[in-house]
């Protein structure tokens, strides 16, 4: 059951990257949002490090996300 007012609501970080690069690739990752953990030696567990220290990121890659939401 999602709220009906965020989106991103019972999401958690590491899904939403999942679902981005399932979707399209690091490269492309990296070209929407110019990160080193996105460009060099990409991993689930570097992005998850550096997008949880880093606000603007992860608020950049979250609007990413619901931007493509259905």
């Amino acid at each position: 059951m999602t709220h009906p007012r965020d989106p991103l609501h019972g999401m958690t970080l590491e899904t939403i990257i999942t679902t981005l690069v399932a979707r399209h690739g690091w490269a492309k990752l990296g070209a929407r949002v110019p990160i080193r953990c996105f460009r060099h030696h990409p991993t689930i567990r570097s992005s998850l490090t550096f997008l949880r220290k880093t606000p603007w990121a992860r608020k950049r890659v979250e609007q990413m996300f619901i931007a493509e939401l259905p």
